[in-house]
């Protein structure tokens, strides 16, 4: 065992600089992820807002327009709603061609439900005069609702589509022959020279400035709400990508610890020496327990031996450090000292020692073998610190790691489960919330002989193992 280990942290730059190809695709995923839950809720609210829009036009129609011929209307209303539905069934997050057809079938439809004339209406007006009942505003709900669910590029089009669309109305119309040119001869018989009323009022008149300006409007505002959806969407890859880094942190430390190093830009730059409790834990004779054994139950008994191991350790405010194989190494006071670092890493081995118990008691019902386990913990000065250029690395160096290693494998010597070092021991008596519990059935043992180290240590063992382990 190297006496320095080191825990993998988040860069402190942007992660797009310094993560590798794997990294970046990585964080490409789970931002995708959030993009595709964005989308969904995004569709959703946007679809039922159309809903809601649609019935509320539907009670509306007969109250501005109380004439039967208004019953026509309402076919291009459940086209709408049906539109929405479909969008709601195809919807995902990059280019989709069906959801485009989908768009474009919205903005076609509203266009000809504008400019064609009703049917139902007997009336015998101009066509130019589609273009005087304002309805070009609900261009506009179209364009809202865009951008609730579509990227940036998408609420262009749909900016873009509209103008064309719009456009191409005004020519139609434009090139058709002056089907009344008896109106405008008698607004001009009664207004004489004001041409300029005569053009406002002439019912065969398209008023191209004013339809040169919805569209000039509507494409302005179309820019500056994809800008608005371009930004938002960056926002949220922000907070992926912060919460991404959030989960990888919840891998390491325990969740107040998390909250704390989430809150502060650069808490871990600064390089300190400080007393922490050290842990090793490791299964005795893994090798011989995997070989011949189908590698699906290997990985299967340590996903289920870690993860007990994991929720112990941040049950009692630890760091794990890194998984070792069969093992893992925690520590307890990283990267903030606390007022109990030694009393929780007791708390948290005997916790670990019921865990494998249970466990071991599930095995037995089901005839598979028990696990043994070792423990070893030591308390004592270590140097804390962050160690790298790009990748940080938030490194704990000192004998005080290579002790607890060694202790840990000292329980094998001792045929006991924990052993834990007489400066751990004494630590634990002192800090606040000690309490005599978490010492029971602890013995002490003679002062033993640790590789690399110069003096015996005292120390203290707890659960005897029944059989030897080689």
């Amino acid at each position: 065992m190297a006496s320095d280990t080191a825990l993998r942290i988040l860069p402190a730059a942007p992660i797009s600089a310094v993560e590798n190809d794997d990294d970046h695709l990585s964080t490409n995923a789970f931002a995708e992820r959030a993009l595709e839950g964005a989308k969904r809720e995004g569709l959703l609210i946007a679809v039922r807002a159309r809903w809601i829009a649609l019935a509320i036009i539907a009670v509306i129609l007969p109250i501005v327009n109380p004439n039967w011929d208004v019953a026509y209307y309402y076919l291009p209303l459940a086209l709408f709603a049906l539109i929405g539905w479909a969008q709601l069934q195809i919807g995902r997050v990059g280019q989709s061609r069906p959801e485009l057809i989908l768009i474009f079938c919205d903005l076609a439809l509203m266009t000809l439900t504008t400019v064609v004339p009703n049917p139902f209406n007997h009336l015998d007006w101009p066509l130019a005069m589609q273009y005087r009942f304002g309805a070009f505003i609900f261009f506009f709900v179209l364009l809202a609702g865009a951008t609730l669910a579509y990227s940036w590029r998408t609420v262009i089009a749909v900016g873009t589509w509209t103008a064309g669309l719009w456009a191409a109305g005004v020519v139609w119309i434009y090139f058709r022959p002056n089907d009344q040119p008896a109106l405008t001869e008698a607004l001009r018989a009664a207004l004489g020279d004001r041409q300029r009323m005569i053009d406002i009022l002439d019912p065969n008149a398209l008023q191209i400035g004013f339809r040169l300006q919805e569209v000039v409007v509507f494409l302005i505002v179309a820019v500056t709400l994809a800008i608005t959806v371009k930004r938002s969407n960056e926002l949220l890859k922000n907070h992926a990508a912060s919460e991404r880094e959030r989960s990888n942190l919840a891998r390491y430390f325990s969740p107040n610890v998390v909250a704390e190093l989430a809150q502060n830009d650069e808490p871990l730059k600064k390089v300190r020496t400080q007393n922490v409790a050290v842990m090793f834990v490791d299964i005795a004779g893994f090798t011989a327990f995997a070989d011949g054994r189908d590698p699906e139950d290997v990985i299967r008994t340590l996903r289920d031996f870690h993860g007990r191991m994991e929720h112990a350790v941040f049950d009692h405010g630890g760091t794990l450090d890194k998984f070792l194989g069969d093992g893992l190494m925690a520590t307890f006071g990283t990267p903030f000292a606390g007022d109990a670092d030694a009393g929780n890493a007791l708390r948290c081995a005997r916790a670990m020692m019921a865990s494998v118990d249970d466990m071991n008691r599930a095995r037995t019902g089901q005839g598979q073998p028990p696990l043994k386990v070792h423990f070893g913990i030591h308390y004592g000065p270590v140097v804390l610190g962050d160690i790298g250029a790009n990748r940080l690395e938030f490194a704990v160096i000192g004998s005080t790691v290579n002790i607890a290693s060694r202790l840990q494998g000292l329980s094998r010597t001792l045929h006991c489960g924990l052993v834990a070092s007489d400066d751990l021991i004494r630590q634990a008596k002192v800090e606040a919330g000690a309490s005599v519990e978490i010492f029971d059935h602890m013995a002490e043992r003679p002062a033993q002989a640790i590789r690399g180290i110069e003096q015996p240590l005292v120390v203290w063992t707890l659960g005897a193992v029944a059989s030897r382990e080689t």
